[in-house]
């Protein structure tokens, strides 16, 4: 079936129903808030510290609230969203997600100040809602008897796991297990952002070859399907099992290298270059140079693991996240999948964020003022804020509600 615009003269008026009415409609907002305005704080008002961080290390707050706040924010909308349409069940709306909210909220307020007296019931919240996204996609699976949904399972509980050791070790001191658990977590949403790819490009990029939607011109390999999140799944049980530099270092290698090898779905003739599908695959990209970076450097090699990092979370994860709003957003609201000049230009203010962020770890000297990080964070913040004007008024409008009925 082929998607034409709704009528999107009137939508102005925002309401709480539709905001509600589905999980990303209420979730990708607050991600694109909350990415927009905690690396902007953190940098310019705060000069990279906290105000009530104490003895906890204020880069281990920026990490927890970029993994579990932002992109967490942005992984409750897109699975409760998906999953009961991956299952054909019936989808959350209403207060249940007012509550996951609340428990994702809460959290949010310790972070953005890296209050130490909030750490503990903050990490509790922070369990609660993943362990409750864990056990909704446990759930749907043993109902409908399919292993379908067990990679979303293990990863799930590998980041809760991974939110608990983090919160533990800012409470105790011991920054080092802090690191380790920063670490299983990229792990894990490395893994989880190759099964949403996984699962994602196949569709929209048919819909590129093929805009009627008549024919399925393009089929991945089969090998390249899984290759990814699975040699992600081995990196995550190393970090958590604490197996040597090396060990990890190796398994970063090869997830970084089933990452780039997933470049070459974007190898589609001219198609492949429209921002709907170049996200896509510039997101592995990303993804795939920077756990080979941490790979290489945790086997010894001389390189700057903070430039591997980087280009992992804001390139691989923050260009994915801002593609996955991107499409769903359309495709739940019933708009055709064509993004706005100002979501392409975000897409490219990501790309641009992600390259001023690593370069003093390249020793390129960025003296700006503000410091060195202070361009990259004014990039990433306009980014997600050119991303809100577009989306908020289609997510929270009434008139979008009848979604592709249109």
């Amino acid at each position: 079936m082929t998607l034409v615009p709704c009528p999107l003269r009137h939508a102005r008026p925002l309401s709480l129903a539709a905001a509600t009415d589905e999980a990303l409609r209420l979730f990708f907002p607050l991600a694109a808030l909350h990415a927009a305005l905690w690396p902007l704080l953190w940098a310019l008002l705060w000069q990279f510290g906290l105000p009530f961080a104490a003895d906890t290390a204020p880069g281990q707050w920026h990490a927890q609230e970029m993994i579990f706040g932002s992109f967490g924010a942005a992984l409750i909308g897109f699975l409760v969203s998906a999953l009961p349409e991956w299952t054909e069940t019936r989808t959350l709306h209403g207060w249940p997600l007012l509550g996951l909210a609340a428990f994702w909220g809460l959290p949010r307020i310790a972070g953005f100040f890296g209050s130490q007296a909030m750490i503990v019931l903050a990490g509790v919240f922070d369990l609660l809602w993943l362990l409750l996204l864990a056990g909704y996609a446990a759930t749907l699976a043993m109902r409908l008897r399919t292993l379908n949904l067990a990679g979303f399972v293990f990863f799930l509980t590998a980041l809760a796991l991974a939110a608990g050791w983090l919160r533990w070790s800012m409470l105790t001191g011991d920054f080092d297990r802090g690191e380790q658990a920063i670490r299983l977590a990229l792990a894990a949403f490395a893994g989880l952002l190759g099964l949403a790819l996984a699962r994602i490009t196949v569709p929209v990029t048919n819909r590129m070859l093929d805009p009627d939607e008549e024919t399925s011109p393009y089929r991945p390999h089969p090998a390249r399907v899984n290759l990814a999140p699975g040699l992600a799944a081995l990196l995550t049980i190393a970090e958590a099992a604490s197996l040597s530099p090396a060990v990890t270092g190796y398994l970063a290698m090869a997830t970084g290298a089933a990452f780039l090898d997933r470049v070459a779905e974007g190898f589609v003739g001219r198609e492949g270059l429209r921002p709907e599908l170049a996200g896509l695959w510039l997101s592995s990209a990303f993804t795939g140079l920077g756990l080979l970076i941490i790979g290489l450097a945790g086997v010894g090699l001389p390189l700057p693991v903070l430039a591997g990092i980087h280009l992992l979370t804001m390139g691989g994860l923050g260009l994915g996240v801002l593609q996955v709003l991107s499409i769903a957003g359309l495709l739940h609201t019933g708009q055709p999948l064509q993004f706005h000049r100002r979501t392409r230009a975000a897409l490219l203010l990501v790309v641009f964020a992600t390259l001023s962020r690593i370069a003093p770890e390249l020793d390129i000297d960025l003296s700006l003022p503000g410091g060195p990080n202070a361009l990259s964070a004014l990039l990433w913040a306009t980014a997600l804020t050119l991303w809100l004007s577009v989306y908020l008024p289609l997510l929270w409008s009434p008139h979008t509600l009848e979604q592709k009925s249109c």
